[in-house]
């Protein structure tokens, strides 16, 4: 009993079982808990840079390599293009199959002013997407400064600091990361409060629709990349359950990023790989977001019985391919990129995106939980590919899972763990 008592994963899912009760039955206070789960995620965005400066710079100097830094970040992108095209693919197809939009009369569906994301098409660019972004000018920066002082003579005195600084950091982010489970409760009180249970029955086969291709799409074809490696799917899934449990709670995938790159440098992958792959691929990874995008437009193409050719199809594909990556950085950037993608095929009407807001919210916890689920799938796998990846680490992490769950309150950097082997 005690042991439950204290253990995280525990308290968070009975704070999202309270905050769903809470929203439901009590619609206006579930709204008010907007501000718990907000708060929460604000502050564990303050760790998520200073984490991956730490991680890349004292990383980058560990490994000694500059060209390995540079050829796994060409790795990554490539992987990163290669699977967010198959997720574009997948969802094609399972729309096209499974033809969620058929039906569906639009006069009784409750909708939404979509103004807001219409005007932001015309104001997007790749240049403003880089310098919004603040986690890929920290990743740049790191990569500079990591590299100077692999070079640098005097470098023994600012890494002895960097580390100093670092076991604080996480230190810090151990003591937030108590909180999670009133993150949770917030951010799902809201969700249900606002919106509410009845908002899902029109529009549940495409509900459904998605959930179940994120579903094929995570046992499927993430399974399938960890399979070449031998790694279990499930086994992986259990031992970052507690991380899931805080994004679905949340609808976030910020709110666990910092603890899951602890525990994926806990269960192996090298400090370099996970500082450059985690970071990155919250920007060009989003699988989740583009499975989303690409069954959205099918679904409504469906809705206004527009036909596409497969000349459309592939040209939808192809337009996806590069809006999605754009995602991260935009504010309500699923429908900015949406509204950005029906703009460019002009043939389904811009108009049907008010069709989705109703309830964009209740997916947009599978976007999350999909995209956080490969990023670690990413960085795994690179990590094996570039031998990077300690597997007595992992066999430990996967075997005492229990031990290994309250990353959030233990002293990580004092746990005693096999010794990863030196790279």
């Amino acid at each position: 009993m005690k042991k439950l008592l204290t253990n995280l994963t525990f308290w968070v899912l009975t704070a999202i079982t309270c905050g769903a009760l809470l929203g439901h039955y009590y619609p206006e206070k579930g709204v008010q808990m907007e501000i718990l789960g907000k708060s929460f995620i604000q502050v564990v965005k303050i760790f998520i840079n200073p984490i991956i400066f730490l991680t890349i710079t004292l990383g980058i100097v560990g490994m000694g390599d500059l060209k390995k830094v540079g050829k796994v970040g060409a790795k990554a992108l490539l992987y990163f293009e290669i699977v967010t095209t198959l997720a574009l693919i997948v969802g094609v197809i399972v729309a096209n199959i499974l033809r969620p939009g058929d039906g569906v009369v639009t006069g009784n569906l409750q909708k939404g002013d979509i103004s807001v994301y219409a005007n932001k098409v015309h104001d997007f660019s790749w240049l403003q997407f880089f310098l919004d972004n603040v986690t890929l000018q920290v990743l740049l920066f790191s990569l500079v400064l990591g590299t100077v002082l692999s070079k640098y003579s005097g470098k023994d005195q600012i890494i002895h600091w960097l580390n100093f600084v670092s076991k604080y950091v996480f230190r810090a982010l151990h003591l937030v990361m108590i909180f999670a489970p009133i993150g949770a409760f917030g951010g799902m009180a809201y969700t249900i409060g606002k919106y509410g249970i009845d908002t899902l029955l029109p529009l549940a086969k495409l509900m459904g629709t998605v959930y179940a291709t994120m579903a094929i799409f995570i046992f499927g074809v993430l399974g399938f990349i960890l399979r070449t490696y031998k790694i279990s799917l499930w086994s992986y899934l259990k031992y970052i359950r507690e991380e899931l449990l805080i994004v679905l709670g949340t609808s976030s995938s910020e709110a666990a990023l910092p603890s899951l790159m602890v525990k994926l440098e806990r269960m192996g992958c090298s400090k370099p790989v996970v500082g450059l792959v985690v970071p990155a691929g919250y920007s060009f990874n989003l699988d989740g977001t583009t499975i989303y995008l690409s069954m959205a437009t099918i679904f409504l193409a469906q809705v206004f019985n527009v036909h596409l050719t497969i000349g459309q199809i592939l040209s939808l594909i192809g337009i996806l391919m590069v809006t999605s990556k754009g995602a991260a950085g935009v504010t309500g950037s699923g429908f900015v990129v949406l509204a950005s993608t029906l703009t460019a095929i002009k043939v389904i009407p811009v108009e049907g995106l008010a069709l989705l807001l109703g309830v964009d919210r209740f997916m947009s916890e599978a976007r999350a939980i999909t995209n956080f689920i490969g990023n670690g799938v990413a960085t795994i796998w690179l990590a094996n590919n570039e031998k990077e990846f300690d597997r007595d680490k992992m066999h430990y992490a996967f075997e005492n899972v229990k031990e290994t769950e309250n990353v959030i309150t233990d002293n990580l950097t004092d746990r005693t763990q096999p010794e990863q082997t030196k790279l």
